[in-house]
């Protein structure tokens, strides 16, 4: 009986909300939809209050807002990171399989303790909690404990789409991701690191194998819209990585260089590029790969040219651009240190950067000084918080949306 009231219970509740429409603004059309009432256009209200709330953050709230730490400990709140967290609320918390681990109603609990500690104040008295945000693609990338069902691998739905048509798998990948996402936006999960968005190549098949939807880039894109969506209509915004591609070397151990003119490349990120048109992708996490055709100097996590120019500029992106974990060995590679690459990378274009339990201090405090030096314009770092903000408020984890 208590199982079917976590279960069932719960995913009857999203499905109502889910049929009457489910997160607000969701996909290209919010940006056209009229405000019912007659007003603006909700998504300029969203922005506009995203940016009041930015503009009443001083520079330690805001240099926390762009940052996404991992934590130590699971079941009860850890006191170093509860000291770490008072000093600096970071915007979203990274949870994995050693903070998961535990029962649904046990790990519910532990997130949402969580959320209240680190959620800070902002304009009129509004609550604005972190994300919650974990690794969720399906397969091996799987980070709960017992009680919360496994996705099925992403490559699996290729090889659906082959046996038994492209119609039958999107819908049975739409609906798995809805459900799946039922359960952990119950338990308090806001953000997914997740959908991979990268077409399987002979080149990066040595490191993304069954992550990716297949080596067609128009079921990848159909794909990971698929997945983006199931996740919109139970509440989690998804993140599409890793742009722009990967080789087949595994960056957590090794640095490498992505081949080919800026033309070649163009078909590399066809899917992020009819995702991004649709306007389907609340964030991007960008790689620490070379694109010498866009940068012969920077990882993609360094560069200007490639998070501004390429995915801002050329193709439009609005939302949110998160740099994967300069822990990797790959961000290592660069030279700096975990904080210098933080830094640089905010002021070419990220939004938010990752840090970890071992260098959150080092990490904010550095961003902090950066920004008294100049060396990261507050410009800058409000306009990263403004597109967290907007988010969250679109997501409803905002109090008052």
């Amino acid at each position: 009986m208590a199982r079917f009231f976590f279960n069932v219970i719960p995913a009857l509740i999203f499905s109502v909300w889910a049929l009457a429409g489910g997160v607000p603004g969701w996909g290209a059309e919010a940006a056209a939809e009229p405000d019912r009432s007659g007003g603006e256009n909700p998504v300029e209200t969203r922005r506009r209050e995203a940016a009041r709330i930015a503009s009443s953050l001083d520079d330690r709230l805001l240099a926390a807002q762009v940052m996404m730490s991992g934590v130590d400990g699971k079941g009860t709140l850890d006191e170093d990171m509860k000291t770490l967290f008072a000093e600096c609320p970071p915007g979203g918390i990274m949870f994995f399989r050693y903070n998961l681990d535990t029962e649904p109603r046990e790990t519910k609990a532990f997130l949402r303790e969580w959320a209240a500690f680190v959620a800070v104040t902002g304009a009129g008295g509004r609550g604005v909690p972190p994300f919650m945000a974990v690794d969720h693609e399906g397969g091996d990338v799987h980070r709960f404990g017992p009680g919360i069902t496994r996705l099925p691998a992403a490559g699996s739905y290729w090889e659906l789409a082959e046996a038994r048509g492209w119609d039958e798998a999107l819908a049975s990948l739409e609906d798995a991701a809805f459900r799946s996402a039922m359960e952990i936006r119950d338990l308090g999960i806001t953000l997914n690191f997740a959908p991979l968005a990268e077409t399987l190549t002979n080149e990066n098949r040595p490191f993304l194998e069954g992550r990716s939807y297949g080596p067609d880039p128009r079921f990848v894109e159909k794909a990971a819209g698929a997945f983006i969506r199931g996740m919109g209509r139970a509440g989690i915004g998804a993140v599409a990585k890793h742009f722009p591609g990967s080789t087949g070397a595994d960056p957590h151990v090794s640095a490498s260089a992505l081949a080919g003119d800026r033309e070649t490349l163009a078909v590399m990120v066809r899917p992020f590029t009819a995702l991004i048109a649709a306007g389907m992708v609340p964030a991007v996490m960008v790689s620490h790969n070379r694109v010498p055709a866009w940068d012969a100097e920077n990882n993609a996590s360094l560069s200007a040219a490639v998070m501004e120019t390429w995915l801002r500029g050329e193709l439009g992106f609005t939302g949110i651009i998160i740099a994967d974990d300069f822990s990797m060995a790959a961000a290592a590679a660069s030279g700096l240190t975990a904080e210098a690459a933080a830094i640089k990378s905010l002021a070419a274009g990220a939004d938010m950067v990752m840090a970890w339990p071992g260098n959150i201090r080092r990490m904010y405090q550095a961003i902090l000084a950066a920004v008294q030096r100049g060396d990261l314009p507050r410009e800058r770092l409000r306009e990263a918080a403004e597109r967290i903000l907007f988010e969250k408020i679109r997501l409803g984890i905002i109090d008052g949306e």
